[in-house]
């Protein structure tokens, strides 16, 4: 692999990080606010749980892209994929 290939490759993994971990923050804090709007305005009801919980679904999705399937799923495998296949098809 050429160091420029490499190099783009690292970058894109870096950004994709990155993208996470603001994502992370961002879902911290502004359920911190909803929590803190929920206890002044509703204090009996809850509703801040709901979104609180369809985000946090959103944003274990976005660690599975970024830190589990990304590795199983870059570039480097569809060309191992793509060989085999192309070995399959000549038998």
């Amino acid at each position: 692999m050429s160091e420029e290939k490499l190099y783009r490759k690292a970058e894109k993994r870096v950004d994709e990080k990155i993208g996470f971990y603001r994502h992370l923050y961002s879902f911290i804090a502004v359920n911190i606010a909803f929590f803190i709007m929920n206890l002044v305005f509703s204090p009996g009801e809850w509703w801040f749980l709901g979104i609180t919980g369809l985000w946090a679904i959103g944003l274990i999705f976005h660690f599975l892209k970024v830190f589990v399937l990304s590795r199983k799923l870059d570039e480097d495998t569809r060309d191992r994929m793509i060989e085999k296949e192309m070995e399959k098809m000549k038998k």
